[in-house]
């Protein structure tokens, strides 16, 4: 990718750097079992993410993980658990709250415990991925119109790469999931595809 922007304003272009890492956002049971308020119904985007984290395990590219966990009652939720009545299922200890299956961190994954939508906002998320050199973001999760779209425009702020990997973010809806993604790709970072993505870590 170059970053020559020909006569489109928004016709910029991020190379990916490196040193990337894959960042999974929040692939947690409340987002992947049907009885959950949070359901967002993505099973396809499950199956993406799976194979986006094998190639980057068989590369040796980091793998981080990100999910939601709130006090009992909500205490450090803030005005976003105040907002979303569903984010009660997140609670500390509820099954809800555990990783997916297929989708566990494995030993020695770095595993970001937050509590807002950005996986960088009140998190070290940034200061350790800067200790391991990272300077590329490839991520995937849930869902695209909130912790991914948050988590993109903060990886863009804080100086990583954001590449977003389309097969393997999700949404409620359609609309929101396209639309999200249309403005992620014009101002904050590179929607890719699972295949470029696989590609961009076997390269290293």
């Amino acid at each position: 990718m170059g970053d020559q922007t020909g006569g489109d304003p928004f016709g910029g272009r991020l190379a990916p750097g490196e040193r990337p890492a894959v960042l999974c956002v929040d692939f947690v049971r409340a987002y992947l079992d049907a009885g959950s308020p949070l359901f967002a119904g993505v099973e396809s985007v499950r199956a993406a993410a799976a194979e986006l984290m094998a190639v980057a395990r068989e590369c040796g590219v980091p793998v981080v993980h990100t999910r939601v966990e709130y006090l009992p009652g909500g205490v450090d939720g803030g005005l976003f658990y105040r907002k979303v009545p569903a984010l009660a299922c997140l609670q500390r200890g509820s099954p809800l709250a555990a990783f997916a299956p297929g989708l566990e961190p494995r030993d020695g994954e770095l595993v970001i415990t937050k509590q807002y939508a950005s996986a960088f906002f009140g998190t070290s998320l940034a200061s350790a991925l800067r200790v391991q050199g990272v300077d590329t973001l490839v991520i995937a999760g849930v869902s695209t119109s909130g912790c991914i779209r948050a988590t993109a425009v903060d990886a863009l702020q804080h100086g990583f790469v954001p590449l977003v990997v389309r097969e393997a973010v999700g949404d409620r809806a359609p609309e929101p999931h396209e639309a999200n993604l249309y403005d992620i790709q014009a101002k904050y970072g590179e929607v890719v595809s699972l295949e470029e993505a696989a590609g961009i870590l076997r390269a290293l």
